[in-house]
């Protein structure tokens, strides 16, 4: 018997207007959750709502905006594991290094149950999600890419937005490393790839090559 289509809530947390996303098949089943937010009250609400439990918690990077919902969900489903990128795992527990504590609101997450590698093929029942280091947002950053869609679908954090690029003035910023991971990482995917950004709409990669003021046609390499 075929799977129900992989289907996808967008739930904001302000201040920082960042985008958790929950992936899932069908109401009352598991779910992945990416990048959970400052506000995670509202994700609860969506799990309890169509009777989701979290399979796997997802960061894409240590950064506090992307992080702040973990502690949260692993108090609410304890054995629910935590995966990051390895090089961004101990921002989890330093709020410095995961710049909450320059804002005067230190927060610290459960450390990982798993360090992410690039190249890695996740099993998850849910999807199938092949993990991407992108370094230049932040030096661990990685993105998850998932085939089992048409188009593909594709978690990307920090590193694309709509119109935009993730930030490189935070200490383990690099521009030209964010360029690389754009350019010769996601540019590659086909064109009608969905790119579900941390901050901002929905886009496609086709789009951003086209148009991206930063990266895309027309820009200097």
């Amino acid at each position: 018997m075929s799977q129900a289509p992989l289907q996808w809530q967008v739930i904001e947390s302000l201040p920082f207007a960042e985008n958790c996303y929950i992936l899932y098949r069908c109401d009352g089943g598991e779910c992945l959750v990416v990048d959970p937010g400052t506000e995670p009250d509202k994700i609860l609400a969506f799990l309890d709502q169509h009777r989701l439990r979290p399979r796997v918690v997802l960061n894409t990077h240590g950064h506090a905006d992307h992080i702040a919902g973990n502690a949260f969900l692993k108090q609410r489903w304890p054995q629910v594991p935590l995966w990051i990128g390895r090089d961004d795992a101990p921002k989890l527990t330093d709020p410095q290094a995961n710049l909450s504590a320059p804002f005067g609101l230190p927060l610290v997450s459960p450390p990982a149950d798993r360090l992410l590698e690039h190249g890695q093929v996740l099993e998850l029942g849910v999807a199938q999600l092949e993990v991407f280091h992108t370094p230049g947002h932040s030096r661990g950053h990685v993105v998850f890419l998932c085939r089992d869609t048409q188009p593909w679908l594709a978690l990307v954090g920090d590193v694309l937005f709509a119109g935009g690029i993730g930030r490189t003035d935070f200490p383990d910023g690099d521009m030209d490393q964010l360029l690389r991971s754009i350019r010769e990482v996601l540019f590659r995917w086909p064109e009608e790839t969905v790119i579900l950004p941390g901050h901002g709409p929905v886009s496609t990669i086709g789009q951003e090559k086209r148009h991206n003021p930063f990266v895309g046609t027309g820009v200097d390499s």
